[in-house]
């Protein structure tokens, strides 16, 4: 299944894109942002402008898959910062924690920040929240996913900026893929590893498969040097295309810019 844009102007409400569905092939588009909590470069915490820069960067080429990061406020309960009935009319994706049991609360609209967007196309068969150790809270949302014929998973999170915790984290996660059906999967968002070539913790023996991927420059938004967003994959899982997206409303709107890649599958 291939997703993408149609070049036409885009009308709010009108999320029509060109999809080529394949029984041998999966092409995926995905987009990871850290959306710093509202709080943009001029360090007003500005809902309404994150939400509007958010739209249009959705609005333009929706993508199978969004990850947020930072996307809802920073203290327990973990309140919903963004008007997310407007994302999804706007882009026409979904999100994927419609469920309470996939939300840190009843006031939040994703785990501790972290909010999952698919396209409705993309199946979420089941999910589930891994708290992850270290003293300030981490987690992932772990989701079975389906389309076009293919079940794969997708692990959306934000790891710690400390080396050994990030491992300890990555361990975490291993072990629930070490516990469960062996599928493709996708390691999706602030992953706070500026190392270009990967680090100790997506390896084969810290998270039970090896996560690979291109490591692109997000961070700082204004002038980038760390690449610190990530889209990775587990083989057969091939991340193709990675970029980050920039532009002057983007810089303002947030510290990272965003990441989008094409994930395909045979």
């Amino acid at each position: 299944m291939s997703i993408a844009p149609l070049a036409s102007a885009h009308c709010p409400g009108d999320w029509r894109r060109d999809v080529i569905v394949s029984s041998r092939m999966l092409e995926l588009d995905c987009i990871t942002w850290n959306l710093h909590r509202c709080r943009g470069r001029d360090a007003q915490i500005d809902p309404d402008r994150t939400v509007r820069v958010l739209c249009d960067l959705l609005s333009d080429a929706a993508p199978g898959l969004c990850i947020l990061t930072e996307a809802d406020d920073e203290q327990p309960p973990y309140g919903a910062l963004l008007d997310l009935d407007r994302i999804q009319e706007v882009s026409g994706l979904a999100t994927a924690h419609t469920d309470l049991s996939l939300r840190w609360g009843d006031s939040s609209h994703g785990f501790l920040g972290t909010i999952v967007l698919h396209d409705p196309r993309v199946e979420i068969v089941d999910g589930c929240l891994l708290d992850l150790p270290g003293v300030y809270p981490r987690g992932a949302t772990i989701l079975t996913c389906r389309a076009a014929g293919h079940d794969f998973r997708v692990i959306a999170t934000h790891l710690s900026l400390g080396q050994p915790l990030r491992v300890a984290q990555m361990r975490a996660v291993g072990q629930y893929l070490a516990r469960h059906r062996d599928l493709p999967a996708l390691l999706i968002g602030d992953l706070n590893e500026w190392r270009p070539w990967g680090g100790f913790a997506f390896s084969r023996g810290v998270a039970h498969r090896s996560f690979t991927g291109p490591a692109r420059r997000s961070y700082p938004a204004v002038f980038p040097m760390l690449p610190l967003d990530r889209i990775m994959a587990t083989a057969p899982f091939r991340v193709e295309n990675a970029h980050v997206l920039r532009s002057p409303e983007l810089v303002e709107t947030s510290d990272h810019l965003p990441l989008r890649a094409t994930v395909t599958l045979a």
